[in-house]
C-alpha cells in the first residue's frame, strides 16, 4: 500500500506547477540558444527572456527595466545590501537598519559588512512578530545607508507594515529593501504604489523551479554589481542567463499573482479550519505570531512539552511534511 504524502511545507519549497513546467520546455530541448548570441535561435532566446522580464514587470506593477534576474532570494538579498551599502559608504554613510529576525542571506549580510568597517543596527519585534515602525523612525539617523526589512517572515509569517516603513524611509531619504521572498505570490503587491526601492523574489516559493531568482530595483535607486563580468542584465549581474527557468518564473508568477486575494482567502479558511481542529484535540497549544497579521497559509505553533525534532519524525512516518523552522536553518 503506497503511502499518502500530505505535503505541508510550501514555506521551504513548492512543486513545478504544470503551466511553469510547459512553458519552460522548449527552453531545455530545441530552443537551447545563448540569448546574448547573434544567431536566429540566440534570438528566439533574447525574445524569450524579455518577453518574461516584461510579464514579471507587469505582475509587480514594476518597468521591465527595474527587474534583474538573480541564481535565488539570498543572491538578491545580498547583492541588494551589499551593493547599497559599500555605495553609500562613499558619502560616509556606514549605518544599516534590519530587524533581529530577518532571513539568514540578511543577517549574514549584515555581519559581514559590520566585519567590515559598517554599523547595524537590528531593531527588535513585539510578541506577535511585527515591528513597530516607530521603532524605525528612531533608529534612523543621518548615517543611516539603507534599511532592509522583510516583507513577511519565512518561519512565523507575520506580515510588516511596509507601507509605513517605506514612508518613514522615504521621508529620511533612506533606501529601502525588502526580502519579499515569502510574500511575493502571497500577498498583493504593487510596485507602482508603494514605496520600496528594492525587492527580493525567489521563484521556488512560487511554483517555479529552484534556482531562479529577481532582484527588483527602482530606477532613482543607484546600485553596483555583486559580481564582475560579460554584459548580461546592462552588466549589473553578469553571467549567462537562466531562459529556461526565467521563463518558468514568469509563467508562476502570472499564475500567483491571478486573483490572488480571492485564492489567499480560501487559503486562510484552510488554515483557520486545521488551527481550530488542533487547538479543539490538542492541549497547551501556542499560537506564534499575529493571527491577523499572517500570511494565508502560514500557521506556526508551539505544543508544551512536546521537541520538535521527535515530532516532526512522528508526522513524517505518517506521511505528513511539516517543519519546525526555515529550511536554511536546518544545518546550523
Amino acid at each position: 500500500m503506497t503511502r499518502k504524502l500530505i505535503y505541508v511545507d510550501n514555506a521551504a519549497t513548492t512543486k513545478i506547477s504544470e503551466d511553469c513546467l510547459k512553458a519552460m520546455m522548449p527552453y531545455l530541448t530545441e530552443e537551447y540558444g545563448n540569448p546574448s548570441s547573434i544567431y536566429s535561435i540566440a534570438h528566439t532566446a533574447k525574445f524569450a527572456l524579455e518577453n518574461a522580464r516584461a510579464k514579471i514587470a507587469k505582475s509587480l506593477g514594476a518597468n521591465p527595466q527595474e527587474i534583474y534576474f538573480t541564481s535565488c532570494g539570498t543572491e538578491s538579498n545580498n547583492w541588494a545590501i551589499k551593493a547599497v551599502a559599500y555605495l553609500k559608504a562613499k558619502e560616509g554613510k556606514k549605518n544599516i537598519i534590519t530587524t533581529s529576525f530577518e532571513h539568514h542571506s540578511v543577517l549574514n549580510a549584515a555581519k559581514h559588512l559590520e566585519k567590515n568597517g559598517f554599523n547595524v543596527t537590528y531593531l527588535p519585534v513585539n510578541q506577535d512578530g511585527v515591528l513597530n515602525p516607530k521603532d524605525l523612525e528612531k533608529a534612523l539617523n543621518e548615517n543611516t545607508a539603507l534599511v532592509s526589512i522583510m516583507y513577511a517572515n519565512n518561519e512565523i509569517g507575520t506580515i510588516q507594515n511596509i507601507g509605513a516603513i517605506s514612508k518613514i524611509c522615504k521621508e529620511h531619504s533612506v533606501v529601502f529593501h525588502t526580502d519579499a521572498v515569502q510574500a511575493v505570490g502571497h500577498v498583493k503587491i504593487d510596485l507602482s504604489e508603494e514605496n520600496i526601492d528594492m525587492l527580493s523574489m525567489s521563484g521556488h516559493k512560487i511554483n517555479a523551479p529552484k534556482g531562479v531568482g529577481v532582484l527588483y530595483v527602482k530606477k532613482s535607486t543607484k546600485i553596483t554589481n555583486l559580481m564582475h563580468g560579460g554584459g548580461q542584465e546592462r552588466t549589473l549581474r553578469p553571467g549567462t542567463e537562466n531562459v529556461a527557468y526565467i521563463v518558468g518564473l514568469a509563467a508562476a508568477l502570472q499564475n500567483a499573482t491571478k486573483n490572488i486575494c480571492e485564492k489567499e482567502n480560501k487559503v486562510k479558511i484552510l488554515r483557520d479550519m486545521l488551527l481550530t481542529g488542533i487547538i479543539k484535540n490538542i492541549k497547551k497549544v501556542h499560537i506564534n505570531g499575529s493571527l491577523e497579521s499572517r500570511l494565508a497559509g502560514n500557521l506556526n505553533i508551539s505544543f508544551e512539552g512536546i521537541e520538535g525534532e521527535s515530532l516532526l519524525l512522528m508526522l513524517d512516518s505518517y506521511g505528513i511534511c511539516a517543519s519546525s523552522g526555515s529550511a536554511c536553518t536546518s544545518n546550523s
